[in-house]
């Protein structure tokens, strides 16, 4: 249950009650943002929450057990603090949300109900809605490793080791025409291999898109050209001259681990787990069995 301050309590016992809801936004990239569902602003333990968003709340539930309760938050979009392009951008992913009850004629008096993050965001006809789970959801998450032949680590990071400001696994270019939105043929990647950038990063560093990142789906080579097929969100395209970088990319193979990175001391992998056709095959005179490596 949840425990009100003595000061909010004993208001709460009046027959009249001045309180309103009040939510607190700490996205991940550390901007904090307050809105409330009164008709002004309010300064809610530090945090100004504005009322121009116009935010209505759903019932909220509370649980016994392990199950993620959820509850919507809907409003309208407002470029001063909630902006369609930061949504589109996921900025508002996982955002930590902590919902509050306020009496509004003395702020300092608030209870936090619940503390949940941003688990949905859906956007449609200038209004978004955000569905809120609670902490549990932490809980439902997988956790440990899972035994495959492909690496789970990610390139670059501290358990893959590679170090990717070598400049033989970044590069940098610029657009030189565009097929379709998420298909760019660029200049200054000549001096790879095809396919060098296949599975890797690019990060775009002018124009409409600067500053955000774009999976490389392939990287072809046609008639001297290098071509590149991205895979893009709702967010604006790209246009002929925008710059970018580009990292290297790596298909999780322990072949492309030993053969490109020469990492293969840090795969993060199983490699020569047999399969299940090895596995339960039979023992034929034609068979090799000498405890050597499946996958070489």
């Amino acid at each position: 249950m949840t425990g009100y301050p003595a000061p909010l309590a004993a208001h709460l016992a009046n027959e009249v009650t001045t309180v309103c809801n009040c939510w607190r936004v700490v996205r991940e990239d550390g901007v904090t943002l307050g809105f409330t569902d009164h008709d002004r602003p309010l300064i809610v333990d530090g945090t100004l929450c504005r009322p121009e968003t116009g935010l209505t709340a759903s019932e909220a539930r509370r649980t016994l057990g392990l199950g993620a309760d959820t509850i919507d938050i809907e409003g309208a979009l407002n470029s001063g603090d909630i902006d369609g392009a930061d949504v589109a951008a996921g900025k508002f992913d996982g955002a930590l949300v902590e919902s509050l009850l306020v009496n509004w004629r003395e702020p300092a008096e608030f209870a936090r109900l619940r503390t949940s993050t941003i688990a949905k965001l859906v956007l449609k006809d200038g209004r978004f809605v955000a569905e809120l789970q609670s902490r549990m959801r932490a809980l439902d998450q997988p956790n440990g490793r899972h035994v495959q032949r492909q690496c789970d680590a990610e390139l670059g990071d501290s358990r893959c080791k590679v170090l990717l400001a070598d400049p033989s696994f970044t590069g940098a270019g610029s657009v030189l025409s565009l097929t379709r939105p998420a298909i760019v043929s660029v200049a200054g990647l000549a001096g790879f291999d095809p396919g060098w950038f296949t599975h890797g990063w690019l990060t775009w560093t002018s124009g409409p898109r600067s500053g955000q990142r774009d999976l490389v789906l392939s990287h072809r080579r046609q008639s001297g050209e290098d071509r590149l097929t991205l895979r893009q969100d709702d967010l604006p395209d790209a246009e002929i001259g925008d710059s970018f970088g580009i990292v290297a990319g790596c298909d999780k193979h322990f072949a492309t681990c030993r053969a490109k990175f020469a990492n293969a001391a840090n795969f993060r992998g199983f490699p020569h787990l047999p399969g299940n056709d090895e596995a339960y095959s039979y023992v034929t005179d034609t068979g090799v069995f000498d405890g050597g490596p499946l996958v070489p």
